[in-house]
């Protein structure tokens, strides 16, 4: 499991800008224009227009997706009654979720109250602000109060998240384990541990799915809800039962399911074997289940089980419900979540599961097995096709229950809409780790007494990333480690000056690769002693998988090494490199960015395909665009001309790619002045996601450019064409950055260097 340093998570919370969320402004505001239709004095025309037609808000204001996450922070998480003020950081991560997801953006919201009258009139009061309303982190009994009086005062989407997003998740889960064991909700025995929030929920939706209050027991941590009790809410006791039994143990002989939203071990692995045939089992407490996945897997064969962790199958995820019901009832304009929305969402879950995994999901889990069955009754967090199932479906269901303000007439437009709303790149990056995790390699590390990269190294191996090797004086390494409270349990150390046979041995293979080109074996001997040459001949003889270097030295010192011992793969001549920019708008290529000075119009040929390769290694159909200053022969030069030959020669021999040029750079990146003045392109109808320049100045000043001033975030440089995976960081990286380069490097291992 993730191990989380306390010192790791203050120092990601406090760093500049503090906090996990910021707001942007949508419009310009460079000009005196811009500011006096922003304020003062034209924004008085939108606010008249109105205060004439209240629902003008949504067209003149970002109402209409925005959300608020709402706290007292009276049940945070496993915390407990910790506080308004501590709650934020947890609101703020909610936010990020709706963002990352669904496109929404988010306002946090802690409220310092605990009076349950008190919290619905200030939240009742913050109606004209928002599009919908997320309660959070509230606690039972209060919460229920809270949520009814809201949902009858307001009329914008509002749901209290823990109670709900838990149970149309589990019920998605239940209806597909069911069909797969042939039974029937409505006959089904049910046994519950915990009478909270979540529990009460899931309850009331399955009754909602046919399940009969009759077959239900109930117990909670003073024992079996009866109906003699006299210290629960209404809501709760709605559950009580009048069967006498005395403990958990008898309730479960025969039982069909368990549902555990209690705490950690409460149900011993004997009770299993008491079960009716086919048992389910969702144990969901977290960050430990009620009992041990591998421990119930291992007493009932026939058992089918989820648990709310990644690291089992089937994780009941709050993140697979709440971004798209929020989104889908914010499109249009719902004045409530209703009962029918919350079962569109779990019949659309439910059938998403059913349908054959796309192989970007395989890849991002590393499993090519994923289909329908005991151990995948629901979507991954990662699929791309949640939005566009669960979103529609929600919507659709506000419209035939009445409560949409403004219907949707064109789902085929709406279903592009929501896939613009993310973008690509929200998801690239999780893809490539989710891999990497599914099978991690080992990735050596020449520059290993660096904070940077020791701190890397820590990551990835509590991740479950790659299985670092990091080279250099074991003493400094450890001191390095303890001056900085990196732990490095797990990860291999290796002074190479300490390591002379095989030192030896390594220079001998060297000398053999380089003897005919004027290299001695003194000169590989000594070379053997930078590890540079050390690590690279690590990933060349199988010691190591992937080598990650460049860190404190220039790019064209840190490639030589790898360049002389691995060498390009079959049929290439000459290797390149890509830059990742995830952008808002998606995620778009650069190449080459590092590696070639000034390549002829054959050479930009090979960059070509090396690129559209790698971009297709990253999930994404290359759309390249050949650049210049010139537009397909508006300008003369030698430069436009060796653009336009190579897209000459790049077509004839890669027929099926789509690719044109020469072109300016933003004609390239703009589908509209393509339409416009360009229609015969091909890249007209969606514009270019991939630049190929036509040398390193233009490339590499372009990347740097977007990196300090674009706003957006770059992931390189990938190199491409090597034998075997050899990634070289820029000059002063982030920890991020070597995370990011070393779960390239993995998922470039696992396909057998064969990727890029």
């Amino acid at each position: 499991m993730l191990k989380i340093n306390k010192q790791d998570a203050l120092n990601y919370h406090s760093q500049s800008p503090a906090g996990k969320i910021e707001v942007v402004p949508t419009k310009p505001v460079s000009t005196q224009l811009d500011l006096a239709l922003a304020y003062s004095p034209g924004v008085a025309e939108p606010c008249l227009a109105i205060a004439a037609n209240p629902d003008d808000v949504y067209k003149y204001t970002a109402k209409g997706n925005l959300v608020a996450v709402i706290s007292n922070g009276t049940a945070v998480l496993g915390l407990g009654n910790i506080g308004p003020a501590a709650s934020k950081p947890v609101m703020e991560g909610k936010g990020v979720l709706f963002k990352k997801f669904a496109g929404l953006d988010c306002f946090d919201i802690e409220i310092d109250a605990t009076d349950p009258d008190e919290f619905i009139r200030i939240v009742k009061a913050l109606e004209p602000t928002f599009g919908g309303i997320n309660l959070e982190d509230i606690k039972a009994p209060e919460c229920f109060q809270i949520e009814t009086a809201l949902r009858e005062q307001m009329n914008i989407p509002l749901m209290h998240d823990d109670q709900h997003g838990t149970a149309i998740i589990t019920a998605a889960a239940l209806l597909n384990a069911l069909a797969l064991v042939g039974k029937k909700i409505d006959e089904i025995q049910l046994v519950v541990s915990g009478a909270g929030a979540a529990a009460v929920s899931c309850l009331r939706l399955y009754l909602a799915l046919g399940l009969k209050k009759e077959n239900v027991v109930v117990f909670d941590k003073d024992g079996l809800i009866h109906e003699g009790r006299t210290n629960l809410a209404p809501i709760q006791m709605q559950f009580a039962t009048t069967r006498r039994l005395n403990n958990l143990g008898e309730a479960l002989v025969g039982a069909d399911m368990f549902l555990g939203l209690s705490a950690a071990n409460v149900l011993p692995a004997e009770y299993l074997l008491t079960m009716a045939a086919d048992p389910i089992v969702f144990a969901l407490a977290n960050p430990n289940p009620e009992i041990e996945y591998d421990l119930a897997m291992g007493t009932r064969p026939d058992l089918i089980m989820a648990t709310g962790r990644s690291d089992h199958p089937n994780q009941v995820n709050n993140v697979l419900g709440f971004p798209y019901i929020f989104r889908g009832a914010m499109d249009v304009r719902a004045t409530e979540i209703n009962e029918a929305m919350k079962l569109a969402a779990v019949h659309a879950l439910a059938e998403l599961s059913r349908e054959p995994v796309p192989d970007m999901v395989n890849r991002a889990y590393g499993d090519n097995t994923l289909a329908f069955g005991r151990s995948y009754l629901i979507p991954k967090p990662l699929d791309p096709r949640l939005i566009t199932s669960i979103s529609p479906a929600v919507a659709k269901a506000a419209m035939e229950s009445g409560v949409a303000r403004v219907p949707i007439t064109d789902w085929d437009a709406y279903g592009d809409q929501l896939q613009a709303r993310l973008g690509g790149n929200q998801k690239l990056m999780n893809r490539i780790t989710s891999a990497a995790k599914s099978g991690p390699k080992r990735v050596v590390f020449a520059e290993g007494d660096n904070y940077k990269v020791l701190k890397a190294a820590q990551i990835l191996r509590d991740e479950g990333i790659a299985l670092p090797i990091v080279l250099g004086p074991q003493e400094k390494i450890e001191e390095i480690a303890r001056a900085n409270n990196i732990d490095l349990e797990g990860c291999e150390i290796v002074n190479i000056l300490k390591e002379e046979a095989r030192r030896a041995e390594f220079a001998q293979l060297l000398y053999q690769k380089r003897q005919r080109r004027g290299m001695t074996l003194y000169e590989g001997r000594r070379l053997m002693r930078e590890r540079n040459y050390y690590a690279a001949m690590m990933v060349e003889t199988g010691l190591a998988d992937a080598c990650i270097t460049g860190l404190t030295k220039d790019y064209g010192k840190s490639i030589i090494p790898a360049l002389q011992v691995i060498g390009t793969e079959d049929g290439v001549k000459r290797v390149s490199s890509m830059y990742i920019i995830q952008h808002k708008q998606g995620p778009y290529f650069f190449a080459d960015t590092t590696v070639n000075i000034d390549p002829t119009a054959e050479q930009m040929v090979e960059i070509i395909g090396l690129t559209a390769r790698a971009v297709r290694f990253f999930d994404n159909e290359p759309r390249i665009a050949v650049v210049s200053y010139s537009n397909f022969g508006s300008n003369a030069g030698a430069l436009p001309e060796k653009t336009r030959r190579a897209t000459e020669l790049a077509k004839a021999r890669y027929p099926d790619l789509l690719l044109d040029g020469e072109m300016q750079a933003n004609v390239a990146l703009s589908p509209g002045l393509l339409q416009e003045h360009y229609s015969f392109s091909p890249l007209a109808e969606k514009g270019a996601n991939t630049l190929v320049f036509p040398n390193v100045e233009s490339g590499n000043i372009a990347y740097k450019v977007l990196q300090e001033i674009g706003g957006a975030e770059l992931i390189g440089p990938v190199l491409m064409g090597m034998r075997k995976p050899v990634h070289i960081l820029q000059l002063g990286a982030s920890v991020r950055d070597i995370v990011n380069m070393a779960s390239i490097a993995v998922v470039d291992a696992q396909s057998g260097g064969k990727g890029m």
